[in-house]
């Protein structure tokens, strides 16, 4: 039986673009007949990404790169500039029963998701056989010249973030990895539109007696209170990490904290939309996760003062009230939240002061320091060396 922890938060962003769309727009979707602004999953997934790299100190590069990024460390090293591109080349090539294609830019056809650190190790993989490299270059078909299976065990390494989030790389048998976690687009509790933005650029050097701006344009923006929504699979974490219980917990407390403090950074030096959550619902449930973002299929509507935070919260409670009332409480082992509010939300479960005590206490539910008595734990198999 799998177990996952649900998180949602509701976070008010003011002026701000956090993602756009391809004319530079901020993202819409119709929901409940009204259009919402909506933040698109992978937009927060990266910078949720970035972060929980940064604070495990452990960073994985998704990209088609890596014979090309393999060649300038090579020429950094003194190799001749043609040995070095045909070995950034023989490290896709060798990859696979057929390689990975590289197209005239030195670019893999497939994007991959490897350690950072994996372009050290082919580097010195290379080099560990650079007289069979110098052999093979210039031949038509010169064909896998470096191991196969050391370039793949590289390419399949995996991190946290990987062990996160999943890799999809089908060239590779073995390399795939289904996520453990799960991130909804976040859209807008109420209606929403984009605002246009006049905006002019002064010229520093234009004379005293002249007027005008050195630059002009439009840009569009948008405000609203986000519902947030993401799910971790536990079960498939501790698989993802080969049983290693101290380490899921770890990288579960890392998800939490990032999905609560995180913010895409577009535009954000001429908006500067650093605003954190104003309420935060975390429940540890078996079966199947389950999203609130059904609170706001009615669009909110602004309260007397004319905001839509607090009555945001209130819809999300009595929701989540309701919803916990039809399912009778089944499945769910822990909830709680933690407000702006200090008297918190009926519904909600147990209130705590902070987001660093509701993660903690979620975490400890979900995932405690020690099987409980009669858990099958996930099968540990031979392990690979993670970066």
């Amino acid at each position: 039986m799998s177990v996952f922890l649900d998180l949602s938060a509701l976070q008010s962003v003011p002026v701000a673009n956090l993602n756009r769309d391809d004319l530079g727009s901020p993202k819409t979707v119709q929901y409940g007949g009204a259009t919402r602004i909506r933040v698109s999953s992978q937009s927060w997934k990266r910078v949720i990404r970035h972060g929980v790299e940064a604070e495990l100190g452990e960073t994985a590069t998704r990209t088609r790169l890596v014979p090309v990024k393999v060649t300038e460390t090579l020429v950094k090293a003194g190799w001749p500039a043609d040995l070095a591109q045909f070995a950034g080349a023989q490290v896709a090539a060798s990859a696979g029963k057929k390689g990975l294609g590289v197209e005239k830019a030195g670019h893999t056809s497939v994007l991959l998701f490897l350690p950072e650190a994996g372009i050290d190790e082919l580097t010195a993989l290379c080099t560990e056989h650079r007289e069979t490299l110098e052999q093979g270059l210039g031949k038509s078909k010169p064909g896998q010249l470096l191991p196969t299976t050391k370039v793949e065990e590289i390419l399949k390494r995996r991190t946290a973030s990987i062990s996160l989030l999943g890799r999809m790389l089908a060239e590779l048998p073995g390399a795939n990895v289904d996520g453990a976690a799960g991130v909804a687009h976040a859209f807008t509790t109420h209606a929403s539109e984009p605002q246009r933005d006049y905006f002019t650029a002064v010229d520093d050097w234009l004379d005293q007696d002249e007027t005008g701006s050195g630059h002009l344009d439009t840009s569009e923006f948008s405000a609203g209170v986000f519902y947030r929504f993401a799910t971790v699979n536990i079960t498939d974490l501790l698989t993802n990490l080969e049983g290693d219980r101290k380490a899921a917990r770890t990288v579960l407390a890392s998800f939490a904290e990032q999905f609560l403090m995180s913010l895409p950074q577009a535009k954000k030096n001429s908006t500067a939309p650093h605003t954190v959550p104003d309420l935060a619902y975390l429940a540890v449930r078996t079966h199947r996760p389950l999203s609130l973002a059904g609170a706001f299929e009615t669009p909110v509507k602004a309260d007397r003062a004319g905001g839509y935070s607090a009555p945001s919260r209130i819809a999300l409670a009595d929701y989540a009230k309701n919803l916990n009332r039809l399912t009778g409480g089944r499945n769910r082992r822990f909830d709680g939240h933690a407000s702006i509010d200090p008297d918190g939300y009926q519904g909600l479960g147990r209130s705590y002061d902070s987001y660093p005590a509701l993660v903690t206490a979620a975490v400890d539910a979900a995932l405690p320091e020690t099987a409980e008595p009669g858990t099958v734990e996930p099968k540990t198999t031979e392990p690979e060396t993670r970066q």
